[in-house]
């Protein structure tokens, strides 16, 4: 069961979606200070509860422009002879399917695409949408709200190849399934969907 993150963050993530939102249609300095104290407060929270430093958080809240927004991130579920693509994680040993962080200008099958040759070596074609998921990570901690988008592809060429992000690439059974994920990257419940929509192509679209 996917865990809950901490109240606090919660919170702490709400006052800086509605300071960033309120200081995008603040009509003058008065207003914008004020936004700015609730990002500082936001920061203030979250620092006191993770011993991550306040001015750092309350620089990237600050840095955030525009309407609030969940960030996106993808991942690529990758099948070769029934068995499913992982790569562990550098950062914490961690396995979980190739992805990360959708960038500005990508389309979401695409930043998928992308992330499977830069972390695993192959280029893969995105043919299915699994599932779209709440993604409020909280191992490692995760200050803003995202959504995960994970897609069923193809291999299309390519050799299984570590990177500077991964440390090993592997295929596995769903019977073998390392029991160690990277934080909420993939989590169990994940590696169940892409499953059923492997065995089942007419299995419908996940979400939440």
């Amino acid at each position: 069961m996917k865990a809950n993150p901490p109240r606090f963050l919660e919170w702490a993530r709400e006052i800086q979606a509605l300071a960033q939102t309120e200081c995008h249609y603040a009509k003058d300095d008065y207003q914008r200070d004020r936004c700015r104290r609730l990002m500082e407060i936001a920061a203030e929270m979250i620092s006191d509860n993770s011993g991550i430093d306040r001015l750092q958080l309350a620089t990237a809240f600050n840095a955030q422009i525009g309407y609030a927004t969940p960030k996106i991130d993808v991942r690529a579920a990758v099948f070769r002879d029934d068995r499913l693509l992982l790569v562990r994680e550098r950062l914490d040993g961690g396995w979980t399917m190739p992805g990360g962080w959708a960038d500005v200008g990508d389309t979401p099958s695409r930043a998928a695409e992308r992330e499977v040759w830069e972390e695993a070596g192959f280029h893969v074609r995105a043919k299915k949408v699994v599932g779209l998921y709440d993604a409020n990570r909280v191992r490692p901690l995760e200050i803003f709200h995202a959504f995960k988008i994970i897609f069923l592809c193809d291999i299309l060429d390519g050799e299984a190849r570590p990177s500077n992000e991964t440390s090993e690439v592997a295929f596995f059974a769903e019977d073998s399934i390392p029991a160690h994920f990277s934080g909420e990257r993939t989590t169990a419940q994940h590696i169940q969907d892409v499953f059923a929509a492997l065995k089942d192509p007419a299995c419908p679209t996940v979400f939440e």
